[in-house]
C-alpha cells in the first residue's frame, strides 16, 4: 500500500528559472520506491490546486546508509509547477506513494539505453543506480531545447554511464532530436540493447517504433494527466492493443503503468 504523508521540504535546488530539484524528508515512501515509480503531491498548507500532480522519484536521498528522503525534478510551468518550485525548505508537501509499475531493470550482457526528452531524465537516476548495481552497461540518450536543459550530467558519467546529448539548437552535442542518434545506434550497434524512455508522448511513439523495427525491447514511461493516482478518476487512459490482433483497449496508466512495453501501447497513426 502507497503512503500518504506531510513531507518536509529539506532543500530546493533551482537549476534554471524553470527546473528545479526539490527534496522531501519522506523516508517511509523512498524505502519502497522503485525506480520508474512515481508519488502524486502538492503544498499542504494550501487548498490551490485541488489535486495533486504526478511526479517520478527522481532521487532517493540518504545519510550513510540510511533512506531519509526522495527529490523530484520538475519544471515550472503553470500554477501547480509554480508552487513548488516556490517552495522553501520547512514548507510541508504532501505526498503519496510509491505508485504505479517500475521498470524491469536488465542484467549483463544486455546493455541498457535509456532515452530522456526534458523531465523526462527523472525516473533514469534511479534506474543508472540499479543498473550499475546489477554490473549492466548503460548509455543514456538526452535531449533538450538548448544546453542550458540538461542536468546532473556529471552524476550519471560518475556511475559510469555513456551519454549521448542532443540539443535542438546544437548548443550542445548532437544537432536535433534525441531519436536521431537512437536510430542510428540501433541500427548498427544495438543488438544486445534494451531500450528504456521517458519524456513527451511523441517522442515515446518514435522510440517505441524504433526500438521495434530494429527487433529490440521497449519499456517507455508515459506521461499522462492523473488526477489520483490510484486509478480512481480514469484520466489517465491510454489505448493497449490486445492479443493475437484483438481491438486495442483502455487501461489506466496510473495502475498499469506509467511503465509499459513500448510494443504493446496503440500510439495511433
Amino acid at each position: 500500500m502507497p503512503h500518504d504523508v506531510e513531507a518536509i521540504v529539506v532543500s530546493n535546488r533551482r537549476l534554471s528559472p524553470e527546473y528545479h530539484v526539490l527534496a522531501l524528508a519522506a523516508p517511509d515512501v523512498a524505502r519502497e520506491a522503485a525506480p520508474g515509480q512515481f508519488v502524486m503531491v502538492k503544498p499542504a498548507t494550501s487548498s490551490h490546486p485541488l489535486l495533486r500532480r504526478p511526479f517520478s522519484v527522481f532521487e532517493i536521498l540518504r545519510d550513510h546508509a540510511r533512506v531519509t528522503g526522495l527529490s523530484l525534478l520538475s519544471k515550472r510551468v503553470g500554477p501547480s509547477t509554480a508552487r513548488l518550485y516556490e517552495a522553501e525548505p520547512g514548507d510541508t508537501i504532501r505526498c503519496l506513494g510509491p505508485l504505479g509499475r517500475a521498470f524491469t531493470p536488465v542484467d549483463p550482457p544486455a546493455e541498457a539505453w535509456m532515452v530522456a526528452g526534458g523531465v523526462g531524465l527523472a525516473p533514469f537516476a534511479m534506474l543508472a543506480e540499479t543498473l550499475r548495481q546489477r554490473g549492466t552497461r548503460s548509455r543514456l540518450y538526452y535531449g533538450g531545447r538548448r544546453a542550458s536543459d540538461l542536468f546532473h550530467l556529471d552524476w550519471f558519467e560518475q556511475l559510469g554511464v555513456e551519454l549521448v546529448l542532443t540539443t535542438e539548437d546544437g548548443s550542445r552535442g548532437v544537432h536535433g532530436r534525441v531519436t536521431e542518434p537512437l536510430e542510428r545506434d540501433l541500427g548498427s550497434r544495438g543488438a544486445d540493447a534494451v531500450v528504456y524512455a521517458c519524456g513527451p508522448e511523441p517522442m515515446l511513439a518514435s522510440v517505441a517504433r524504433l526500438a521495434q523495427t530494429a527487433g529490440r525491447p521497449s519499456q517507455v514511461s508515459v506521461e499522462r494527466v492523473m488526477g489520483c493516482g490510484l486509478g480512481g478518476c480514469y484520466s489517465c487512459v491510454i489505448p493497449v492493443r490486445g492479443e493475437a490482433g484483438a481491438a486495442a483497449h483502455f487501461v489506466r496508466s496510473c495502475l498499469s503503468g506509467p511503465v509499459f512495453d513500448g510494443a504493446t501501447v496503440d500510439w495511433g497513426g
